[in-house]
């Protein structure tokens, strides 16, 4: 039976990732009894201590044991913790030794959102891909460089490390983990009991594309304010460092420095923002859309959207289009 800790940290822990994760194996459990088979999942809710850990202080969670007396265990699932993510680690050190001590032992780990950052303290994700709410991206880089941060991906599986994107990305995640234990068949039962999509693969068409200006760089802050008002005229890389006074690659360098993007990439983003915004809000065509946000190439702009929103335009519009 393999032993699945799902930890219960110090803090604003998310209770839907816990009551969701634990209702998914324990529901896979009693399908495997009631088709005679055994039960295949040792499932605890794992904390610091064996006190109840409050939750916005309205919610509150008993752990059934504690980390001293988990011995071995096989799965350790990270739930997502809101709040300050420094004081968060702050609290939670405790937790990181046992991982990684754990893990050395030869078990799995797995993150669900923001949760990414309390395994990342661990060092088992440096030099491995991670994904975590979109949310998150900017903070996440800044703390953990060595990881390879996957802003779209919904569920990354690196040799036994787990991790999963945004919010109910999480429910995607323990569908993945429930395949790979028991098989595609109690996964796609478990997809449809908790009416789960199964076959999602990115986080892109959620993401709100809103510029990275958390940075002092005031003339690339002044730039991407151009950029986000004048998106639809054609601008180029040679015209806006021209505007503003440096050289090609200085405005280059300086501008990926801060924003993490480079500046075609940022003036693409900012207009596939533009005509999500607008295939959200009117029934006006695609291609009055294209042409509308800076773009006279169909193909290009069907291209672009499709990578940075992960679906074409008329699928997005299908999706999000609510008509007044």
């Amino acid at each position: 039976m393999k032993h699945i800790s799902i930890l219960v940290p110090e803090g604003d822990t998310s209770l839907s990732n816990l009551e969701a994760t634990h209702k998914m194996f324990t529901m896979a459990n009693g399908h495997l009894e009631r088709t005679g088979q055994s039960r295949l999942f040792d499932v605890h809710l794992v904390g610091h201590s064996s006190e109840r850990q409050v939750s916005n202080g309205i919610f509150s969670v008993k752990p059934d044991c504690t980390i001293g007396e988990v011995k071995k265990t096989d799965l350790i699932i990270i739930p997502a913790i809101h709040g300050d993510i420094h004081r968060i680690l702050t609290r939670n050190l405790d937790f990181v030794a046992w991982i990684i001590k754990q893990f050395e032992n030869g078990a799995e780990v797995a993150s669900l959102c923001i949760g990414a950052f309390l395994l990342a303290k661990t060092g088992l994700l440096d030099g491995k891909s991670c994904a975590t709410h979109w949310l998150m991206s900017k903070e996440f880089r800044e703390m953990y460089p060595d990881v390879k941060l996957v802003d779209d991906k919904i569920i990354t599986d690196e040799g036994g490390i787990y991790t999963s994107g945004g919010a109910y990305s999480s429910l995607n995640l323990n569908l993945y983990l429930i395949e790979k234990f028991v098989g595609r068949d109690m996964a796609v039962l478990s997809s449809k009991i908790f009416e789960v999509d199964i076959n999602r693969q990115s986080q892109s068409p959620f993401i709100i594309f809103k510029g990275q200006k958390c940075h002092d760089d005031k003339i690339v802050k002044a730039a991407q304010e151009y950029i986000e008002v004048f998106f639809y005229d054609k601008l180029t890389v040679d015209g806006l460092s021209m505007q503003f006074s440096l050289g090609r690659r200085t405005f280059e360098r300086r501008f990926k420095k801060a924003t993490s993007n480079t500046v075609i990439e940022y003036i693409q983003r900012v207009r596939v923002e533009a005509a999500k915004k607008k295939l959200e809000a009117n029934g006006i065509s695609i291609n009055e859309v294209m042409y509308d946000v800076g773009y006279n190439d169909a193909k290009t702009f069907r291209e672009l959207f499709k990578k940075l929103v992960g679906m074409s335009p008329i699928d997005y519009r299908n999706r999000y289009y609510i008509e007044v």
